[in-house]
């Protein structure tokens, strides 16, 4: 966004950005400009909600969406053993539900602008999470290999709308907390999936069924919609009563795609996510390879994301400060390549420095999802640029295990795998260097 919206951060709210975050935008249109006055429906003043009913409610919503945007993945990463023998999986379709993340959020979020323009986003959300639950029950009711991918596939697309929701959800109802919010939903979201690894297979040991350990995590989901039924229904309601003319005209067609600002979005997007997906799918072999036991291994590991935690409720807020994020674009590569450089020299003796420094590096993450929103002034431009960046980078991450593991497979070793990864930094650090610059789709679109 330009420096003084971004400096409106944490200047405080004015009324009317209160009365927006209270009665949230399924009760005012949304503006076609950040700096336009909201015009409301013809003949029809909708009262002002509650904060309980608002604002509040919206980010609790936020937050219980977040914890289900990962569970649903790193609890069946948890147990892929024991579901590999109860189904009978062969290495390929093994294969293909790891690699089904990547590509169902690339397909199916980049439907969600359309549901957008045609619903409201609480009545998107409360359908997605409806679908995760039922994907999730589907995999773990049957015996058929093909029917538990489709299952998957199911969930996942559930997670791949409210992935491209979030972004806008915080544009709209909290716009001069961008940073804030999405550190909140950011951390909420690394905590979700570490619960959910943590405890999938005492789970499992419980209950004496790997479907047990999968089972639970639809609960959650079923959670996550109850916040957004009173907000959808309003947003029905308040569609119903407005008159013809109080309909706002549709907001021109944001096509990111036809941008060098959207582009480099989403190429900072994919490569960013594409070392994150080798880290996570790699990292404990890579020390398990230097010498330490199988349980320090996955520790270490462990620890990335644990130090992850604070850093991802801290960096979009950073983010939202600074006027331009050239420096903060180059820090999180500079860690990032250290850590690389120093796996590759010394990956047992600097374990834990690299842990740390990978920690910070991959906190590209939270920062990428808060300049979605810092980087667009419309509703439309907001949801047009998270479709396409995720789409776009999702793709792109895809290839990460898979091309480190051809890697490490065909050398044997770990020189040629991290300087694949340091040559995808160094493409994420150019594309970072188009999005540091204030600047909104908008003008290019």
């Amino acid at each position: 966004m330009t420096p003084p919206t971004t400096a409106a951060v944490d200047a405080g709210t004015s009324p009317r950005s209160v009365r927006e975050t209270i009665a949230g935008p399924d009760d005012v249109p949304a503006p076609a400009d950040a700096t336009a006055p909201a015009a409301g429906p013809v003949g029809a003043t909708p009262k002002p909600a509650g904060p309980v009913a608002g604002g509040l409610l919206v980010l609790v919503g936020m937050l219980l969406v977040a914890l289900n945007l990962r569970a649903a993945i790193t609890s069946l990463g948890a147990l892929l053993d024991e579901v590999r023998g109860g189904l009978a999986l062969s290495g390929a379709l093994a294969g293909v539900v790891t690699t089904l993340p990547a590509v169902a959020f690339a397909v199916f979020g980049s439907l969600t602008p359309r549901l957008v323009r045609r619903n409201s986003p609480a009545r998107v959300l409360v359908v997605a999470m409806l679908i995760l639950a039922a994907g999730q029950l589907v995999r773990v009711g049957t015996d058929s290999a093909l029917v538990f991918i489709a299952g998957s596939a199911l969930a996942l697309a559930g997670i791949a709308v409210a992935n491209v929701l979030l972004p806008l959800l915080v544009k709209q109802y909290f716009p001069h907390r961008i940073g804030l919010v999405t550190g909140a939903y950011s951390m909420t979201l690394t905590v979700g999936a570490t619960v959910a690894a943590a405890a999938a297979v005492p789970v499992a040991h419980l209950f004496g069924t790997w479907r047990a350990g999968l089972a639970v995590w639809a609960g959650l989901a079923l959670v996550a919609v109850l916040p957004w039924v009173p907000l959808a229904l309003r947003a029905r309601a308040a569609r119903r009563a407005a008159t013809p003319a109080a309909v706002a005209p549709r907001a021109r067609r944001i096509r990111p795609g036809r941008t060098r600002l959207g582009w480099a979005m989403a190429v900072y997007f994919g490569t960013q996510s594409l070392g994150a997906y080798a880290i996570m799918g790699w990292l404990a072999q890579l020390f398990r390879d230097a010498g330490y036991r199988p349980q320090d291994a996955g520790l270490l590991l462990a620890g990335v994301t644990a130090l992850g935690v604070p850093i991802a409720l801290l960096m979009p807020t950073l983010a939202g400060r600074l006027r331009t994020l050239h420096p903060l674009v180059l820090t999180l590569s500079a860690a990032m390549a250290l850590a690389y450089v120093g796996m590759a020299v010394a990956p047992h003796d600097g374990a834990l420095l690299w842990v740390v420094l990978l920690a910070i590096g991959q906190s590209a993450f939270p920062m990428i999802l808060a300049t979605i929103g810092l980087r667009a002034r419309t509703t439309e431009g907001t949801v047009a640029l998270s479709a396409f960046s995720q789409s776009v980078g999702y793709l792109i991450a895809a290839l990460g295990p898979l091309l480190v593991g051809i890697l490490y497979g065909t050398t044997g070793g770990w020189t040629v795998p991290i300087g694949f990864l340091l040559a995808a930094l160094a493409v994420q650090t150019g594309a970072g260097m188009v999005i540091a610059r204030p600047r909104h789709i908008e003008d290019e679109a």
